[in-house]
């Protein structure tokens, strides 16, 4: 019998099948049986995201990745080869074995009983396709380049940038509720303001600032963006804690989203809390964007660690706002000079040398290494490297003004061994691996 030809109706719809756009829709998977075939590095990136949405998972795989088998409470493996009968009771299916016939047998098997299948290997063939995806406080991109996944993600990851750190400016995209959102700023340096300090920023009707917050940031909120100035200037101009718990509680009564902008972390010496209780007394909604405290990265930025194995097990934040000695002063100086480990001590310029006085006769030597690092993380960045003994001298010479960040222990002499002529001492022990 001759082969008859091939129908042209039927090669007709399978190019328009190939070629026509996806239609785009989010699946609600929560509770619902989902089948991923194949346990390798395309199921590993897969699995997550399904069980992050909710589904009812199985996995069916002779052998999965560790990463798989260490999901094994929030998904079900069945540890052998794809049969038909797997697909049954399904919602939705991922063909991802690295086995095209097998691939083929499961899409063929989802056709059958019209249930939506994607395929790793073969996209042209599958019924779905897996989009770029990125989430980001209740809003889902999801990208779709025709088959071409590296344009999908490329797409993808700009939207979600742009959203994240608020240069997308579509008003609705971002948090729009009334209330405060304490943001933490960071130490200074624009770039090293979170994600989530840039997309509060964005969202604002009102930016409540301190001197030290990101002063860049502020160029780029909106004109229709309210700014309240609250910088304490130091033996300056002072706001009153009392007058900005005021004026965030004011403005997020009248409707407003507040942004109380500060550098550091707003727990971290910065009166965080206390607005947080202004709120709360208030009835005002509140929330806390934590930012990168100015003592950790402030040193770290100039490549001092706070700690280091065999030198420092500990290290101790500590304001110097007021001197040892200061009937407001909730510091055990003595306590802190027995320690053996980093002291950072923060806002503590003017009292630096009533700081290594206390620190001396609590029996740290004076010949103990001492870092002030001024402006960190900003354009006027320098580094004054001294000791306790010689510390009240040095930052009179350098001039050194705030804000700085004063760091005292050997590990300053760890990160600059070439400027101090003893050697650190290192502990053999702590080099025993755990």
């Amino acid at each position: 019998m001759a082969e008859l030809p091939d129908d042209p109706t039927a090669d007709a719809t399978r190019r328009a099948a190939t070629e026509a756009p996806p239609y785009p829709v989010g699946l609600r998977l929560a509770g619902r049986r989902v089948l991923v075939v194949g346990g390798g590095q395309v199921a590993q990136r897969r699995v997550p995201a399904l069980i992050a949405a909710g589904a009812d998972v199985v996995v069916v795989a002779p052998q999965v990745t560790p990463a798989i088998e260490g999901l094994g409470a929030e998904l079900r493996w069945e540890q052998r080869r794809f049969e038909p009968r797997d697909v049954d009771g399904s919602w939705y299916v991922v063909a991802a074995t690295d086995d095209a016939e097998v691939n083929a047998a499961v899409l063929a098997e989802a056709e059958a009983q019209r249930v939506f299948c994607t395929r790793a290997d073969d996209a042209r063939e599958a019924s779905a396709w897996t989009p770029a995806v990125g989430r980001h406080d209740g809003v889902t991109v999801a990208v779709l380049a025709n088959r071409e996944p590296r344009r999908s993600a490329a797409v993808r990851d700009e939207v979600m940038t742009a959203l994240r750190d608020g240069r997308l400016t579509v008003r609705d995209a971002h948090q729009r509720t009334a209330g405060v959102v304490l943001v933490g700023g960071g130490p200074g340096a624009p770039e090293l303001a979170t994600v989530a300090a840039r997309h509060a920023l964005a969202g604002a009707d009102v930016v409540v600032a301190d001197r030290l917050a990101p002063r860049e940031l502020l160029d780029e909120l909106p004109a229709h963006v309210e700014l309240v100035d609250v910088a304490k200037l130091p033996r300056g101009r002072q706001a009153t804690q009392e007058s900005i718990n005021q004026v965030i509680v004011d403005r997020a009564l009248e409707g407003k989203r507040v942004v109380r902008f500060k550098g550091g972390d707003n727990f971290v010496f910065g009166r965080g809390f206390e607005e947080i209780l202004a709120c709360r007394a208030a009835g005002v909604p509140v929330s806390v964007v934590p930012g990168l405290t100015s003592a950790i990265s402030v040193p770290a930025g100039v490549g001092i660690p706070v700690t280091h194995r065999g030198v420092a097990h500990e290290f101790t934040v500590v304001t110097g706002h007021v001197p040892p000695g200061h009937p407001q002063s909730l510091v055990d100086w003595g306590a802190l000079a027995r320690m053996r480990g980093t002291i950072v001590l923060l806002m503590a310029v003017q009292n630096a040398p009533l700081i290594a006085e206390s620190l001396m006769a609590g029996g740290r030597r004076a010949s103990t290494p001492v870092a002030v690092v001024v402006e960190g993380t900003m354009p006027e960045e320098h580094t004054v490297l001294s000791t306790l003994g010689e510390l009240a001298h040095d930052i009179v010479q350098e001039g050194v003004r705030a804000p700085a960040i004063i760091v005292v222990g050997d590990v300053v002499a760890v990160a600059r061994p070439g400027h101090y002529a003893e050697p650190v001492t290192v502990r053999p022990g702590d080099f025993v691996e755990e």
